[in-house]
């Protein structure tokens, strides 16, 4: 699965002008809170149980389809042939789907209005994608972290991420049903 959420960096005129951050986050829009923002977006990828794979934080302006082609190049060793790659409508395009093929994934994506029937527009698959952005934004308040250098941003998005794949694996490793459910750790 893949997606990416935004993070905020700086609300106001005067922040983006003297923040740290300049040069790497930039304006972004947010079509779920219907608002622009400032800041930078994570891209992640995890398995079907939300447990991150690879991860990277880019500037919104970027191209969704760009940043992923080049975070799954990057990282092709993690990549096994006959892996299904779930993601949005965003991602459509031959070159991507040329790009996935080429690396053995199996791109499995919403079909688009103007598109013929291939998948049809898989709403209950794509919740768990949205579920555990969800999870990075409310239990480990991901949109709440505070940073005002590109390394602060980094490592408190990380060590989201880091928390969260705790999570998972100690609930993998103890046999609870739901993996990623972290109210057990949520005080």
């Amino acid at each position: 699965m893949t997606d990416a959420t935004p993070v905020p960096c700086g609300m106001s005129r005067e922040t983006v002008k003297r923040s740290d951050l300049v040069g790497h986050a930039g304006y972004g829009y947010c079509a779920s809170h219907s608002r622009f923002y400032w800041g930078l977006k994570p891209y992640l990828v995890c398995s079907g149980d939300g447990m991150p794979i690879m991860w990277c934080l880019a500037n919104p302006k970027i191209g969704e389809r760009a940043v992923v082609a080049a975070l799954l190049d990057r990282n092709h060793h993690l990549i096994r042939t006959g892996q299904v790659l779930l993601a949005d409508k965003g991602f459509s395009g031959k070159h991507f789907k040329q790009l996935t093929t080429a690396m053995g994934l199996t791109l499995l994506r919403p079909d688009r209005k103007d598109e013929t029937y291939r998948n049809g527009n898989l709403g209950g698959v794509r919740q768990w994608i949205e579920s555990v952005n969800q999870t990075l934004k409310s239990q480990l308040s991901l949109e709440d972290h505070g940073a005002r250098t590109p390394a602060g941003v980094f490592t408190r998005v990380a060590q989201r991420l880091l928390a969260m794949a705790t999570g998972i694996w100690h609930n993998w490793t103890t046999g609870v049903t739901s993996k990623r459910s972290l109210i057990t750790y949520d005080h």
